[in-house]
């Protein structure tokens, strides 16, 4: 540090940098002892970075990276969607049901990305923006899975009925994207999705996962 630098912005960027290298985020007690401060100190860092969206704190109290980070940059939304878009388009063709990317925003999914199939006479109309409770939806349902279970492979959650009545949804989460949570699945109007759907939304998952890396 030098007479010309802030020692709180700096401790505040030493934050951001320590949560965003892991994908399970950080108690107080974990960024006190990276630190080398106190946890009061810790507390009104994350207090502070809370009010701008940069972190969220979990039902469990670890910090994490918040979505405001991504609306620092405008570009870096668009930069997401673009890396998606491909495993997106490919996901919508194949299965014939719209296509998604669902990031988290403090406790709501926010669909960032989504492709709606060419082929088909009828199907969800899904819209970028669209935005719902985490514990609702086959989107925010996956990427809860994930975070509860520490998941090291996307896993496909399905639902029914409970964002739009007759639709069904088939979700997985990324996985090992650094700083981003997040999900990619299938809204489609169906009783049931069917037996292929899962595998191929597991596939695309990994494959926006790694476009993202």
């Amino acid at each position: 540090m030098t007479a010309e630098t802030s020692q709180t912005l700096d401790r505040g960027l030493r934050v951001l940098k320590l949560l965003a290298d892991t994908d399970h985020g950080l108690t107080v007690t974990e960024l006190s002892n990276k630190l080398g401060v106190n946890r009061t100190v810790v507390y009104r860092l994350l207090a502070t970075l809370e009010q701008h969206a940069l972190v969220r704190r979990d039902l469990g109290g670890r910090a994490r990276v918040g979505l405001g980070v991504l609306r620092l940059g405008r570009q870096v939304h668009p930069l997401v969607r673009e890396a998606a878009l491909p495993a997106l388009r490919s996901l919508a063709e194949d299965i014939g049901a719209t296509a998604h990317l669902t990031l988290v925003d403090g406790a709501e999914a926010l669909a960032v990305a989504v492709v709606e199939p060419t082929w088909t006479d009828y199907h969800v109309a899904y819209r970028p923006g669209f935005r719902h409770p985490l514990d609702r939806g086959a989107a925010g349902k996956a990427i809860l899975a994930a975070r509860q279970a520490a998941l090291t492979e996307p896993r496909c959650t399905l639902t029914h009925g409970e964002l739009e009545a007759g639709a069904s949804g088939a979700a997985a989460a990324l996985i090992g994207v650094t700083g981003i949570e997040g999900s990619v699945g299938v809204v489609m109007l169906a009783d049931a999705v069917p037996e292929r759907v899962g595998p191929r939304v597991v596939d695309a998952a990994r494959e926006v996962a790694d476009a993202l890396r």
